[in-house]
């Protein structure tokens, strides 16, 4: 028999799957944190918006998605420890070096809540995503 403590807390797991799934705004997305981490989301999706202003802001895969010339360009997702950053396997494969001192996956990196956000790598990933999908979207007009 599970004890009181786990029961509130597999409860609380629950609810916060089940809010994010009606969740249908960034802003909604990033106010169902705590503060510390919002104010970690805030400052990432104003890196992003600065960086890539004709981007289209929006919810995909039950996280904050960016997509430039309808084609993905970055997301970012909040956990318990970390902030997940997704800039496609080529953001990332750029910027090897650098996110090499952070978890990673294939085309993922996690970011420590515990840590400074690092904000000016975002920017030069995020710079770099949008010079890919431009250079991209006039090829493919060609």
């Amino acid at each position: 028999m599970l004890d009181k403590t786990i029961k509130l807390k597999l409860a609380n797991t629950f609810s916060i799957i089940y809010m994010k799934d009606a969740i249908e705004t960034v802003d909604e997305y990033i106010h169902s944190f705590p503060k510390k981490t919002q104010t970690h989301l805030k400052a990432i999706r104003k890196v992003i918006k600065t960086n890539a202003p004709e981007a289209e802001e929006q919810i995909a895969y039950k996280m904050p998605a960016f997509k430039l010339h309808k084609k993905p360009l970055v997301y970012f997702a909040a956990y318990e420890k970390h902030i997940g950053l997704y800039a496609t396997p080529s953001g990332h494969a750029k910027f090897k070096k650098e996110l090499s001192i952070y978890k990673q996956g294939k085309g993922s990196v996690q970011f420590p809540l515990d840590q400074p956000m690092p904000l000016d790598l975002i920017k030069r990933i995020v710079a770099f995503r949008v010079n890919e999908n431009t250079v991209k979207e006039k090829e493919k007009k060609k």
